[in-house]
C-alpha cells in the first residue's frame, strides 16, 4: 500500500542544487537587446520589516519587443533567432539582510485579452521556508504611468493597492522594490 508523502515546505533547503542555475544579469555577454539595461534592487521582508535571508526571488520577462521566449508565444522564432539569446529568466537567493539584485532590460508589452497591451513587467516566482507553494506577483516599471493605467492584471488590483507592484526610481537611476509578505504595505500576491 502507498501512503502519501507528507506535506513540505518549500525551504530551509532550496539553494541546494540551484546554486548553478542563479542568474542575476539577464543582459551578461549578450547583444544589444535594443532596450535599456535596468537595474532592479530591493529586499524581501516579513510583516514585522526582519528580512528574509534565506528566499528565493525568479524573474521571467519579455525580450525589448515584448515576446516571450518561449514556444507557446507567437512572436517567438526559435533559437535560431539571434535575438533568442535573451533567456528573460533570472533567479537569486536572497542575502542576509533579505536583499535582491537584477541587472536586465526593459521588457516591451505583450499582448494582453481582447487584443489589448500589458505594461511592461517582470513575472515575479518567490520561494522560502514556511510556504507550501510559491508566492507569484508582477513588478511594474514607474515610466510608464500611461502603460500601467491600461493594463488588464493592474485594473483587477484595488487602485489603493498597485503601488505595490510598481518600483520607485532611485538617485542613481536604478529601480527599487519591496517585496513585503504580509502586513502594511503588503506586496499583492496572485494566485495562480
Amino acid at each position: 500500500m502507498l501512503y502519501p508523502t507528507t506535506s513540505q515546505t518549500v525551504g530551509p533547503y532550496l539553494h541546494i542544487g540551484l546554486s548553478g542555475l542563479n542568474c542575476a544579469d539577464l543582459s551578461a555577454g549578450l547583444p544589444d537587446q535594443g532596450a535599456p539595461k535596468v537595474v532592479i534592487e530591493g529586499r524581501v521582508i516579513d510583516g514585522q520589516g526582519n528580512p528574509v535571508p534565506d528566499g528565493m526571488i525568479e524573474i521571467w520577462q519579455a525580450d525589448a519587443r515584448g515576446v516571450y521566449r518561449h514556444s507557446d508565444d507567437p512572436g517567438y522564432a526559435g533559437a535560431d533567432d539571434a535575438r533568442s539569446a535573451f533567456t528573460g529568466f533570472g533567479r537569486l537567493p536572497t542575502e542576509a539582510d533579505g536583499s535582491f539584485r537584477f541587472t536586465t532590460i526593459k521588457p516591451g508589452r505583450v499582448a494582453g485579452p481582447g487584443g489589448s497591451l500589458q505594461a511592461p513587467h517582470l513575472v515575479v516566482s518567490l520561494f522560502m521556508r514556511g510556504l507550501l507553494k510559491h508566492l507569484s506577483t508582477r513588478m511594474y516599471f514607474p515610466d510608464e504611468a500611461q502603460a500601467n493605467e491600461e493594463d488588464w492584471i493592474l485594473q483587477q488590483v484595488p487602485a489603493a493597492r498597485r503601488a505595490t507592484l510598481v518600483a520607485q526610481r532611485v538617485e542613481n537611476g536604478e529601480l527599487r522594490w519591496e517585496v513585503v509578505l504580509q502586513g502594511k504595505g503588503e506586496t499583492v500576491f496572485f494566485d495562480i
